[in-house]
């Protein structure tokens, strides 16, 4: 076998030349033993710019920058290509223009045969653009390594295809609160709860990922020092060439994200249920008016019926059953009230400890022998300003809630406890206050709520009774009761394990104020005037009819002009009842305001049916403001009427001189038999007399003199004589003499225009000043009294005068004054 010739030196040095002097890609050049450029090829040329004949004898320096060659820095690669047999370096050189390139450079020692250095080969690479690459990754790899240290809001770590941790970062040392020692190795699974590592959650996160390339989940995680955070996660599977590698796992903490939508959803809950309740409250604001309008009517008419038919057995039943069926309408009229927090509240500083213990025994009997009721009052108890009245409405209504919610008997338990709501819990309540709160906790041992009945509990009419056993209205009047005081409320429960209904109401630092509980007793009559404006026309008939029967004398207007009207007319008034909610411009409280000012005693009672927040502000009524709620009692608008008055006793009429003492006023249904002789010359007064009398049920006939008076009087009975002072031939005086002798026992009435003088009689009488007003507001010094009745103020009543009587200043004053006159006791 023939082998080939190996080349000789020459043809090897040849070679060399040859290959160094064709090639572009590498710098190729000789360097004499002191640095000397020797030789020069293309790939010099076009790597750092020089010709041959511009670097060949210059020193090989020039490729260094100056700070390199002050630094020694070409001699050094030398001599350790000398020592070492080769030296090889990267750095920045230097091309002819100045520029810089990265360099890759090679420099070995060439020695002759005798082993004698003759100089240095030196080759150099442009590596430039392998240096920008490498450098990019490199910056990358910074980058993202600094980018990945420095994020702190995010966990981001590596998992082997295991699951075990590779790498961990500042962000998952920050929320999970371990340190890179103490994780890298073990396995991702220790973040999850015992119970969902039990349920293979973590796995199935890798699995899905492996599976589908991403995973990505929510859910609560576990850190080092045991509390647990909502943690959004997102795993991807890495591959490399197609070969699962690992998994990058970033967890980010969301628990202040979950917090803050769960707040949203309830103030969003809470926004609509508000929503629910205005629409719904405004509805029945309107509704209730009416209602209680209508209810007014049936029961003040029930109750002159009563007082009339009352001593029939079959009447007085029927008539109470109907008056009962009134009392659970107006009932359903308040609970609608309070559930659209339109109830009309007049607040003060109670002791609820004592407010629930004077209801033991009433609860007692409301719930029954079979439900064991234990009370429970915290020491130290905190008072609450709330209307005591509706707070005891409250306990009452979800206690009766509660007993029928135990059909077969159970434990009913009233807690009375001081409570505090920490901003945490108010964050999601809209409209409640952090603060100090007084809480109630009415709790029973019976069937409980779904979570479904429990978010519409509170809605009117919802109710899981059968049909016919409750109006559902019982916890939406708690909660519009509530949420009027400023309070909150919450309902627990869980089905066969029972309910806890939690009011919290503000804590008040002010003394307890004793609160009367009321009292049912004489019905109180009066003798003041009362103006009624209402213009509901049968309201407004039953209401003058229910005063007068209580001895007032009874004014009325149909609207706040008029009402003003009659104020201006110098008439003296000593209460203005009026309704809160009445057409036209002019709103209630505005008349009342200037009626006061027109006369400064007068006293003001509102009535309705709905305040329409015309004197309830913030759920409360305006401070120094009296209200009588419709539907009332005849009982109830006297014990009022008296109490705005200022004098819960019956006053004493007026006695005239030389009048039989009058101890009480007499019931003016015992005068409807009684026969009047009215005597008076001026015939249009005389006819305006007798149509008084008619109107108000009195049988009258009338004589226009002494003369015809005396002929009637022989020839018929008459129980009362009511007669002008200043008459022609006979005067009243002598006229009542001559009857009293004819009629024993008659009764006499003295009308004139000017105060009647002191008359020694030997008879009884009475008198009665024309026009027949109230004595305090008519004189002849009045103006405004003087232009009502006329130019012609005397002896004499004008027909203007009793029309005055009759259509402004109304008949129940002259009822009253002659009643009291017909009747002495």
């Amino acid at each position: 076998m023939d082998h080939p010739t190996p080349p000789s030196e020459d043809s090897s040095a040849a070679w060399l030349r040859l290959w160094a002097g064709s090639t572009e890609d590498y710098s190729i050049f000789a360097v004499s033993p002191d640095g000397t450029v020797l030789t020069w090829n293309p790939g010099g040329e076009r790597i750092q710019g020089y010709r041959p004949d511009e670097i060949i004898g210059q020193p090989f320096s020039l490729f260094y920058s100056v700070p390199e060659r002050a630094a020694g820095a070409p001699v050094d690669a030398l001599r350790s290509a000398l020592e070492t047999g080769r030296n090889v370096a990267e750095g920045w050189r230097l091309r002819k223009d100045g520029s810089t390139f990265w360099a890759h450079m090679v420099i070995t020692p060439l020695r002759d045969r005798g082993g004698e250095l003759v100089g240095f080969g030196t080759v150099v690479q442009d590596m430039s653009d392998k240096k920008a690459a490498h450098d990019a990754v490199l910056a990358s790899e910074r980058s993202f390594r600094l980018l990945v240290q420095g994020v702190t809001d995010y966990a981001i770590f590596m998992l082997s295809p295991d699951g075990h941790i590779t790498s961990w970062n500042a962000g998952a040392q920050r929320i999970k609160g371990y340190s890179e020692k103490e994780v890298v190795g073990s396995h991702f699974s220790r973040f999850y709860s015992p119970e969902d590592v039990a349920a293979g959650v973590p796995l199935r996160g890798l699995e899905a990922a492996r599976r589908e390339g991403r995973f990505e989940a929510e859910g609560w995680r576990v850190r080092r020092d045991g509390t647990r955070f909502w943690a959004h996660v997102i795993i991807d599977a890495i591959r490399e060439n197609g070969e699962l590698v690992g998994f990058a796992k970033v967890t980010r903490d969301v628990t202040e994200r979950r917090h803050a939508a769960e707040a949203l959803e309830q103030t969003q809950k809470a926004l609509f249920q508000a929503q629910k309740m205005e629409a719904l409250g405004k509805l029945t604001g309107g509704v209730a008016h009416d209602f209680n309008n209508v209810l007014q009517v049936l029961r003040g008419n029930l109750e002159l019926l009563e007082n009339r038919y009352g001593r029939d057995a079959s009447a007085a039943v029927r008539l109470g059953n109907a008056v009962d069926a009134v009392e659970r309408g107006a009932k359903l009229a308040s609970q609608l009230l309070a559930f659209g927090r339109q109830q009309p509240l007049a607040p003060v500083v109670i002791s609820p400890a004592r407010r629930l213990h004077a209801m033991d025994e009433l609860l007692r009997r409301a719930l029954g022998e079979t439900i064991e009721i234990e009370s429970v009052v915290a020491g130290g108890l905190w008072n609450v300003m709330v209307d005591p009245h509706q707070f005891e409405n409250v306990i009452l209504n979800l206690a009766i809630n509660a007993r029928d919610a135990m059909p077969r008997g159970g434990r009913l338990t009233l807690e009375l406890a001081n409570a505090t709501l920490d901003d945490e819990y108010v964050s999601s309540l809209h409209d409640v206050a952090a603060g100090q709160y007084v809480m109630l906790a009415v709790t029973d041992t019976g069937t409980g709520m779904s979570q479904e009945v429990m978010e519409r509990a509170f809605d009117p009419f919802f109710s899981t009774k059968p049909e016919g056993r409750g109006t559902g209205l019982g916890l939406s009047m708690a909660y519009g009761f509530v949420k009027q005081s400023g309070g909150h409320i919450r309902l627990y429960s869980e089905i066969g394990h029972g309910t806890s209904v939690r009011i919290y109401l503000p804590r008040c630092a002010q003394e307890a104020e004793e609160v009367s509980t009321g009292r049912v007793g004489e019905v109180k009559h009066g003798h003041e005037t009362v103006l009624v404006v209402e213009d509901d026309p049968k309201v407004q008939a039953t209401v003058v009819e229910l005063l007068t029967g209580l001895g007032y004398a009874v004014l009325k207007a149909a609207n706040a002009e008029q009402a003003l009207a009659v104020v201006a007319s110098g008439i003296h008034i000593d209460l203005l009842f009026t309704d809160v909610v009445m057409p036209g411009v002019l709103r209630s409280t505005e008349m009342a305001r200037r009626a006061m000012r027109m006369s400064p005693g007068l006293k003001v009672l509102y009535t309705s049916g709905y305040t329409q927040n015309a004197i309830v502000h913030g759920g409360r009524l305006d401070p120094g403001v009296q209200l009588l709620s419709k539907p009332y009692s005849r009982s109830q608008l006297a014990a009022k009427v008296r109490h705005v008055l200022g004098n819960d006793e019956t006053e004493t009429p007026h006695n005239d001189a030389g009048a039989g003492a009058l101890t009480r006023l007499p019931d003016t249904s015992d005068v409807a038999a009684a026969r009047v002789l009215v005597v008076e010359d001026d015939v249009a007064s005389l006819d305006a007399i007798c149509e008084l009398l008619s109107l108000i049920g009195f049988e009258s006939q009338s004589a226009t003199s002494a003369a015809a008076a005396l002929e009637t009087l022989t020839a018929e009975r008459f129980d009362v004589l009511l007669t002008d002072v200043a008459m022609p031939h006979i005067s009243g005086f002598e006229l009542a003499r001559r009857a009293t002798v004819i009629r024993p026992g008659i009764r006499i009435i003295f009308a004139s225009g000017d105060p009647v003088p002191d008359q020694h009689l030997a008879f009884t009488w009475t008198a009665l000043r024309k026009p027949f007003t109230d004595a305090a507001a008519w004189s002849p010094t009045s103006p405004s009294a003087l232009s009502l009745v006329g130019p012609s103020v005397g002896t004499r009543a004008t027909r203007a005068q009793y029309d005055f009587c009759q259509h402004v200043h109304s008949r129940p004053r002259f009822r009253k004054r002659l009643t009291m006159r017909l009747l002495p006791d």
